[in-house]
């Protein structure tokens, strides 16, 4: 098992093949399995064309983050712009990537997904160690649900949902042979060493708390204004009062201006979002979180993942401190959890919320800090992204928003 990265800041392809020449040398070897996250500014067409000039054989998964990447040599993010590539080279593990646009039914895109990917593995109908996930975002618990029909529910599935740089829409999910604007890349997993990961946040729960009393509603998809999909991403009522009203209680007041005139509360509500209880560890519990993303004209609240009617959710709170500490707390845990050693690590993918990185931006360089901490020379890639997917201690793969995800892979089979 061999694994290195490289980045850049510069957009020019010529220079990002440099780079990627740079990986193959360091790597000995053409990768079997090359992991590519980079901000919406490289032309990613001509980048895979050159690649696979020089690669032909390796398995290409790639999305676009949001402005920039990051990696063991530091931040890289230069006007908001970035990209790092990971290469594995593992000759006695199989490695297969798959896509597939989302339409309709994301349930079904999933599956062909899934599908693909064992079947570029090599090993169709078998189960891997682990699926990689990168979609795009809006429907990851869906994308899950289908990944899990095909495998079954005790695969761990890791990953974020792509981003760009101020959320119009221009994230990209990509391989060696499709580039997708709305589609879900997955990469099924047979290393050759064993996998850990972990995934958490850096927030604590609050005394205020409550049950959503009505949730859903619609999104109208055409013309005339008629709701032709359901919409399960609306927070409308908690304990039968409007939602936005009860929130901004938790809150003080701070989206008072917004319940009046609606709009987007992303940068008001990144350090309380909303958690409902995912599990326990003894008596604690732990929790999956929901970003508020806007006020809706009938004082609800939208958000980035799905919620329930007759859910608890609780009003979570962090800091700018625990959310630069907290980043490599989680890679910490994952080798707690296994009773592994940082030396015993090859390398690392982390997925690290765009929502958390643009409120600790000026602090980032202390994020890489506190990974490099965790795993003093391995090498890790780590994207930013609109929602993160992972596997908690129960065994339960879920979609959330403002986590940290991780992904460690050993040198050897323990």
């Amino acid at each position: 098992m061999k694994i290195a990265t490289i980045a850049t800041t510069d957009t020019h392809t010529p220079a990002v093949i440099a780079r990627y020449k740079e990986l193959v040398r360091r790597l000995k070897a053409d990768p079997d399995l090359l992991i590519m996250y980079c901000s919406t500014d490289y032309n990613i067409s001509e980048i895979i064309k050159e690649i696979k000039k020089i690669t032909p054989e390796t398995s290409l998964h790639g999305g676009t983050s949001c402005s920039g990447v990051m990696t063991e040599l530091g931040l890289a993010s230069e006007n908001d712009q970035g990209l790092a590539m990971l290469g594995i080279v593992d000759t006695l593990g199989r490695y297969g990537v798959g896509s597939a646009a989302i339409d309709d039914d994301p349930v079904k895109s999933a599956e062909t997904a899934i599908r693909r990917a064992l079947e570029n593995s090599d090993c169709p109908g078998e189960v891997p160690a682990m699926v990689w996930l990168t979609s795009s975002p809006g429907y990851e618990e869906l994308l899950l649900k289908g990944i899990g029909n095909v495998l079954g529910e005790d695969v761990p599935i890791a990953g974020g949902s792509s981003a760009d740089n101020v959320l119009n829409g221009e994230w990209k999910q990509f391989t060696n042979e499709k580039i997708h604007g709305n589609g879900l890349v997955v990469s099924a997993l047979f290393p050759s060493t064993e996998i850990l990961f972990a995934f958490h946040s850096g927030y604590e729960p609050t005394e205020a708390k409550g049950i959503i009393t009505k949730a859903g509603g619609f999104e109208a998809t055409d013309n005339k204004g008629i709701a032709t999909k359901a919409n399960k991403r609306t927070l409308m009522e908690i304990d039968g009062h409007p939602a936005a009203q009860v929130y901004n209680n938790w809150l003080g007041g701070a989206i008072s201006e917004e319940i009046q005139s609606g709009g987007q509360i992303l940068q008001q509500t990144t350090l309380h979002p909303l958690g409902r209880i995912a599990g326990h560890i003894g008596n604690v519990p732990y929790y999956q979180l929901s970003h508020p993303e806007s006020i809706t004209d009938a004082g609800g609240i939208t958000l980035f993942s799905d919620i329930e009617k007759g859910d608890e959710i609780v009003l979570m709170q962090g800091t700018i401190d625990s959310l630069v500490t907290r980043a490599g707390r989680v890679a910490a845990s994952a080798l707690e959890a296994n009773m592994a050693e940082p030396e015993e690590i090859a390398g690392a993918l982390v997925v690290y919320c765009a929502g958390c990185m643009l409120t600790v931006r000026d602090r980032l360089d202390e994020v890489v800090d506190s990974f490099r901490q965790a795993l003093p020379g391995v090498p890790f890639l780590g994207t930013f992204t609109f929602g993160e997917q992972g596997c908690f201690l129960n065994g339960e793969n879920r979609h959330g928003n403002l986590m940290i995800s991780v992904l460690l892979i050993s040198k050897d089979t323990y």
